[in-house]
């Protein structure tokens, strides 16, 4: 289940950390550094409202300007690591992922969902490489286009999924990657029903994956785990005959002791 959140219209909504927020979040791996008409094109804002917030986050240590051109600065790690300190149960999540690591030697990790991504909260990874991005603590993908992404939406309720489905954009990352909204529904009520997700090469070509959600003892929504596998190394028996039972295992181990 997902929490209520505030509407903007509230009046204790607070629009310009909300805006100040935007900007550090235009940052990402395909936008690293940015002038300032890019990041205003990015956030949507104009460029004395964008001026304002990027001077602000440069004047508090949070981003750094290097002659015409913006980036985030090593301060920002501070917002992330205060989220991992203040979760108490960040080390039995870690040690869980690093289990599965061991056990199937792939890549693991607990990501949550955000808008319409998933960012990545914790991670166990494997020696080998499977996509050209590099995943990290902090990196958000399309929730449309990740297992733990769709093993998220099915989590949603009916309304929120449809407001999901209205505003989304589908990409066509890969010749496998769904593009209609139909299809995209019809797998995200299918994982609702089966409680696991595996997404095939939609996002990358090679990268299979397959995700659970997981949940606390009181039956509140953690996030979800996956583990990302080579599609010509892995096949879907593997995934499904062997992963599958350990990372429905592990999601069992998470429900019993992060209470």
């Amino acid at each position: 289940m997902q929490e209520e959140q505030m509407s903007p219209d509230d009046r204790d909504f607070v629009t310009a950390l909300a805006s100040g927020l935007e900007v550090v979040r235009a940052f990402d791996a395909e936008h690293p550094r940015m002038t300032l008409s890019e990041v205003a094109e990015r956030t949507g804002m104009n460029r004395a409202k964008a001026r304002r917030f990027l001077l602000t986050l440069h004047a508090l240590g949070y981003v750094r300007k290097r002659e015409r051109h913006f980036e985030l600065a090593p301060k920002v790690l501070q917002l992330g690591y205060a989220f991992l300190s203040a979760n108490r149960y960040q080390h039995i999540i870690q040690s869980v992922l690093e289990d599965i690591t061991a056990e199937s030697g792939e890549s693991s990790s607990l990501g949550v969902l955000e808008d319409d991504e998933v960012t990545y909260v914790a991670r166990s990874s494997a020696k080998h490489r499977l996509m050209d991005i590099s995943i990290a603590v902090g990196t958000r993908l399309p929730a449309a286009y990740t297992s733990m992404g769709r093993a998220l939406l099915a989590q949603l309720s009916d309304e929120q999924l449809e407001a999901f489905l209205g505003r989304v954009t589908l990409d066509h990352h890969t010749d496998k990657a769904i593009t209609e909204r139909s299809a995209l529904r019809e797998q995200i009520l299918k994982a609702r029903e089966q409680g696991y997700v595996v997404v095939d090469q939609e996002l990358d070509s090679g990268l299979r994956s397959l995700a659970v959600p997981v949940y606390y003892a009181n039956g509140d929504l953690i996030g979800a785990i996956n583990i990302s596998t080579n599609a010509t190394r892995v096949g879907l028996d593997i995934l499904l005959g062997d992963y599958l039972p350990l990372l429905q295992r592990k999601a069992a181990e998470l429900r019993e002791q992060v209470l």
